[in-house]
């Protein structure tokens, strides 16, 4: 008895399997693509421009990113007040720390506090971050335009 139900769902199965079988079979014929002329020397400069666009822009975000310091980390507690290229890899740097101000030297191998500064110095808003400076720029057209 239960042979015969095990014949009789698989004889079910190939009926409804049927009519999809015409239309799998169709899918299945090999596609060939246009055959196309060899690429000529214009298409060749166009990706070459192209490849020559993209890394001018990845290279050109790198640079503002630099420039901006856009990496910035820290808290409101610590600030960068000034810096100053001294050498190949060598920098002098104005930090503050809550009140306190301090110099420290920054090489490629180390660190060193040279003084704490017995005035604080004021700096008139030359550590602006990058999100001031480009909403400044984005602002500008729209004050112009008012007028």
């Amino acid at each position: 008895m239960l042979l015969v139900k095990s014949k009789e769902s698989k004889n079910f199965a190939r009926k409804l399997a049927q009519p999809f079988m015409g239309g799998a079979l169709l899918l299945s014929l090999p596609c060939y693509a246009q055959s196309s002329s060899a690429p000529d020397a214009a298409s060749y400069v166009s990706i070459l421009l192209s490849l020559i666009v993209v890394l001018a822009i990845i290279f050109s975000l790198g640079y503002l990113m630099r420039r901006f310091n856009v990496t910035q980390t820290g808290t409101s507690q610590m600030k960068l007040v000034s810096s100053m290229m001294v050498g190949t890899r060598e920098r002098v740097m104005l930090i503050q720390v809550g009140e306190e101000q301090h110099l420290v030297g920054v090489t490629g191998q180390n660190i060193n506090h040279l003084a704490k500064m017995a005035t604080n110095l004021q700096v008139e808003k030359a550590n602006e971050t990058f999100k001031d400076k480009l909403q400044q720029i984005m602002q500008k057209p729209k004050d112009s335009a008012d007028e």
